[in-house]
């Protein structure tokens, strides 16, 4: 890793094939991406603003996906790994997020080529080109990636870099509670008192849940497991209650479906219906929040609903209400975005959740990744913007044409494919687990 580089510079073309790709993020996408650039003999480091590698992947550890192992280890990691002895894990069974760190991340950061290159409580802050900001055009293809960063003693330092690839995911840059997407007034006397998507109810976190009253806010899935675990820490535990805050009239992406792609998703939807007809969740529905105001030890949002304002009161408030892109560490680069989305506009299309379920986005590659700055790449979770229909095998499809094109091989870059069954590999929605994120 070179921080930092002031001696005198070769001809800019000729420097370029002598730096690594970037790789921000060291989750499943991340370390695909090593895996193929290993692969394609390019050099790379990877940067992980964590202590360890798959840092958010760990913050829902205890979450079970979705999709089974089949179409959660990416194929050049697979070979990769199979190299070094490692056994797959049973095709058809659903592991928990923990269980994926532990049996496929861990073992694939482990391997020399990579494990060597990765910086771990190393955070991105900023990403440019080399004496030039957004503005300038002459001989930008030509000049190299600033990656600034800071490291675990605070210092920040910049590394030289031939690509960036943009892995980073969304897990930290949630959706605000309020309906207009900032936060709603007053919220800063109330963020310790909200807790991220998918909290661990039943182990580390029980004590914030046990015998109080919590709200849980959000339409996904990830609100789904929290209310659910809640559901039970209410069996075990005399005073627990659960109120579930949606604001629109019902819950679609929760409420069971008969023609559910996923057999588990779907059960997940059932028990949730059946505990709120049991009057186990007090659903309020239609509720759009506007105001946080600590009360004693507590909280209280006010919002409005059917026409005029309400009032709810908890101990404690889960935020699971989606995530977004966090585009502030790419001011300095030329992103093409779409404006609803937040996705790359080639891209944008072929997500519109008012169009698509994960199950039926097409497979894309390099060319819908593109920028109009020269060999940057967003992939993984954080290339869909604020679209909730990511699929793991479709973050590795996008690794490999882009690792393809850089590489060079035209063809291999073009050619994208994603074979799935019919029932579909859909990780979650946007606010749940994270199931399949990077």
């Amino acid at each position: 890793m070179t921080l930092l580089d002031l001696t005198p510079r070769v001809a800019d073309t000729d420097r370029l094939a002598t730096l690594p790709v970037a790789i921000i993020g060291a989750g499943p996408i991340g370390l695909a991406a090593a895996a193929h650039l290993l692969e394609r003999g390019l050099d790379f480091v990877i940067f992980e603003a964590g202590a360890d590698i798959a840092a958010s992947v760990r913050s829902w550890g205890h979450t079970r996906l979705f999709s089974p192992w089949r179409h959660l280890v990416d194929p050049a990691a697979r070979r990769l790994l199979e190299e070094q002895g490692w056994q797959h894990p049973e095709p058809g069974a659903a592991p928990t997020g923990r269980e994926l760190v532990e049996r496929y991340l861990e073992p694939l950061s482990h391997v020399d080529a990579i494990a060597s290159r990765i910086r771990l409580r190393t955070e991105v802050v900023a990403v440019a080109r080399e004496g030039m900001d957004r503005t300038r055009t002459r001989a930008r293809a030509a000049t190299p990636f600033a990656v600034r960063v800071r490291t675990a003693d605070g210092e920040i330092a910049e590394v030289a870099a031939r690509a960036v690839i943009d892995a980073s995911g969304t897990y930290r840059s949630p959706n605000p509670l309020s309906s207009s997407g900032l936060d709603p007034l007053g919220f800063a006397d109330i963020a310790d008192r909200v807790l991220p998507a998918l909290p661990d109810v039943l182990g580390r976190e029980r004590a914030v849940f046990a015998g109080r009253r919590t709200l849980v806010v959000g339409a996904g899935h990830s609100a789904a497991n929290t209310l659910l675990a809640l559901v039970e820490l209410a069996r075990e535990e005399p005073g627990t209650t659960v109120t579930w805050v949606i604001r629109n009239p019902q819950a679609v992406r929760v409420s069971s479906s008969p023609d559910d792609e996923l057999a588990d998703r779907a059960r997940l939807g059932s028990r949730v219906d059946r505990a709120v007809a049991g009057g186990l969740i007090t659903m309020v529905d239609g509720f759009e929040i506007v105001r946080g105001r600590r009360v004693d030890d507590g909280v209280e949002l006010t919002g409005r609903r059917h026409g005029r304002l309400e009032t709810l009161r908890a101990d404690a408030v889960v935020g699971a209400t989606g995530f977004r892109p966090d585009l502030g560490i790419l001011r300095e680069i030329r992103l093409e975005l779409d404006e609803v989305v937040e996705a790359p506009k080639r891209l944008a299309p072929l997500i519109d959740p008012n169009v698509h379920s994960c199950g039926t986005v097409e497979p894309h590659g390099f060319r819908e990744l593109q920028h109009p700055e020269p060999g940057f790449f967003i992939v993984g979770m954080k290339s869909y913007g604020r679209a909730p229909t990511f699929l793991l095998a479709t973050g590795y499809e996008q690794v490999r044409s882009v690792t393809a094109w850089m590489a060079g091989d035209a063809v291999a870059a073009a050619n994208v494919e994603l074979v799935l069954p019919a029932t579909g590999v859909c990780s979650t929605d946007s606010s749940s687990a994270r199931g399949c994120c990077s």
